[in-house]
């Protein structure tokens, strides 16, 4: 999360793409091109290539699902994050 008033590091990427003309026009006059466009267009297949991973792994573990844990085990995965937090906290 950004402090307010930080704006994050920006990096200057040049992309070259070949489209057919009518394609290329469209695209120009529905403003795609512009890096404003082209940014949303990339977030939104970073975000949908995500989902797909998710996706990907819900299926695997719906194939392969893990045992359910014990109340045993629970707790001892409780008592070792406790563990870990308290270590980490120390100076």
């Amino acid at each position: 999360m950004l402090s307010e008033g930080l704006l994050p590091a920006m990096s200057r990427v040049n992309v070259e793409i070949e489209l057919p003309d009518t394609l290329a026009t469209q695209a120009k006059k529905a403003g795609l091109l512009e890096p404003e466009a082209l940014e949303r267009m990339v977030r939104e297949a970073l975000l949908a290539k995500r989902v797909e991973g998710l996706v990907e792994a819900r299926e695997v573990l719906a194939a392969n699902p893990l045992p359910p844990m014990t109340s045993e085990e629970i707790q001892a995965e409780i008592d070792a994050y406790r563990a870990e937090v308290r270590r980490a906290a120390r100076p």
